[in-house]
């Protein structure tokens, strides 16, 4: 496929090249847009033959899950088969932001979108490109690092374009991405774990699942 690129203003995307992504999402495209921790694949993860193309795009392991981007907690209770206590205090307290958190998926959720594991990431993005593309799909969307596995996040449009050429359909270039990466922690398990450090570290997962229970 060949891979277009089209520059966006990332607090004040245009609406062309939003409904030009959203387009591509819906018939089952896979595109990459910058956000609030690095550049993301994005993607319908109800969509099979979306999902199978973000595998192949990146090298995935197909037993890996893939995570997905949510525009509010509202969102989540349609994916998750329950939302408990620990994941409104994180929510709470870091969204929208860089923290992903692992909640066990409903059967709504296709099992290849979740690696046949069961298991579902979310995270709401601090990001304007990711909100009204979101909104003007009405659901969430698969969103992985953008990169062939194995290697570093893209930080640059320019440089998604370079790793990704032919692998997606579209890079909204939204210019250098400066953060850490998003963290990731597992609260399926009566132990919470830190699965990922990155803008959010394990000590301020503690500090606030600590003050929650208080």
């Amino acid at each position: 496929m060949a891979t277009d690129l089209v520059e966006v203003n990332p607090s004040s995307p245009a609406s062309e090249a939003l409904e030009r992504a959203a387009s591509l999402i819906r018939r089952g495209r896979v595109i990459a847009v910058p956000t609030d921790a690095l550049y993301t694949l994005v993607a319908d993860p109800f969509n099979l033959r979306a999902v199978r193309q973000v595998y192949y795009a990146k090298g995935r392991e197909i037993h890996r899950a893939l995570p997905m981007l949510v525009r509010d907690t509202m969102m989540v209770e349609d994916l998750a088969t329950e939302i408990p206590p620990r994941f409104r205090m994180l929510a709470r307290r870091f969204w929208p932001g860089p923290l992903t958190i692992i909640l066990p998926a409903s059967p709504k959720v296709p099992l290849r979108a979740t690696g046949n594991t069961g298991r579902l990431a979310v995270r709401q993005a601090k990001s304007a490109v990711c909100d009204e593309l979101l909104a003007r799909l009405n659901q969430p969307v698969i969103a992985t690092s953008a990169n062939v596995s194995g290697k570093p996040t893209c930080r640059s449009g320019i440089e998604v374009f370079g790793e990704m050429d032919g692998r997606v359909d579209l890079v909204l270039d939204g210019g250098p991405c400066e953060g850490m990466g998003a963290s990731t922690v597992d609260i399926t398990e009566p132990e919470w774990k830190m699965i990922r450090e990155g803008a959010i570290t394990e000590a301020e997962i503690r500090d606030c699942l600590l003050a929650g229970e208080d």
